[in-house]
């Protein structure tokens, strides 16, 4: 971005830590003002004392009217939206389907799918108004192959494709994008973490774990948190003015998991 062209405005959800944390960055990168959320308050005050172009709501975006408070103070730090990235989301049990309960099905699909129907039901009427907007939510690449003992966060990550696809369609006219990135196996803490918890489990060590998970990946790569961060820039920018309605996977082509 030039320095006579006006700053994206940016809504990133759960830019805490974690892949949130590198969407912000890389936007503030780009030369972007961000207003993030987190649940977390420790998090929320680091990634806001990062940069003079970074604000933020304490917020659980599974909440409507915390989502309504996020909104109205982006909208008031920022002076309007350009961009919406739907990032917060939750793991969820991980249990046979019979054994997840009912309290556990509704707090991820509560999170991951209908916390971004809550923000995107917000933002809309300003996209709207200015004709132009754009909207990136984060699945998995678990949707597209489907994860045994994970019903509650597949099932809501298949259904946020499917609110991207419709999205696309209902506001393409008003010169809004929407499209989905599927994150794979992310090198971060967590991703780490979810490496050796599964190698304790199997009784084996995290180094034959990691080998078990890069078979079932083309290119046997971990996906570093910047390189979603990129694609979602790249998805706001003028060389993405034209892709709408996509499920673009940052995963190495993952072909199944285990």
């Amino acid at each position: 971005m030039s320095k006579s062209e006006t700053p994206q405005r940016v809504i990133v959800t759960a830019g805490g830590s974690g892949i949130g944390r590198a969407i912000v960055d890389r936007f503030v990168a780009s030369g972007a003002l961000v207003h993030t959320c987190d649940v977390q308050p420790d998090f929320l005050d680091t990634v806001v004392g990062s940069s003079e172009s970074v604000s933020g709501t304490l917020a659980d975006v599974g909440k409507p009217a915390d989502v309504e408070a996020l909104v109205a103070e982006a909208i008031e730090n920022m002076g309007g939206v350009d961009v919406l990235v739907n990032n917060a989301g939750i793991g969820g049990p991980r249990a046979a389907l019979e054994d997840v309960s009912y309290e556990d099905w509704d707090r991820t699909i509560g999170v991951n799918l209908n916390g971004m129907f809550y923000c995107i039901k917000n933002v809309a009427p300003y996209m709207k108004a200015q004709q132009s907007g754009c909207i990136v939510n984060i699945s998995t690449a678990s949707a597209k192959v489907a994860l045994p003992m994970r019903s509650p966060y597949v099932a809501s990550k298949v259904g946020v494709l499917g609110l991207t696809h419709t999205v696309a369609r209902e506001y393409g006219p008003f010169g809004i994008r929407c499209n989905s990135i599927l994150p794979g196996l992310i090198d971060n803490e967590r991703g780490r973490n979810i490496v050796a918890t599964q190698a304790k489990e199997r009784g084996i060590t995290p180094a034959e774990r990691e080998a078990e998970f890069l078979e079932f990946i083309s290119l046997k790569c971990w996906i570093d948190p910047t390189e979603v961060g990129d694609l979602a820039v790249f998805l706001a920018s003028h060389a993405g003015r034209h892709i709408t309605g996509q499920e673009i996977g940052m995963d190495g082509n993952v072909e199944w998991e285990i």
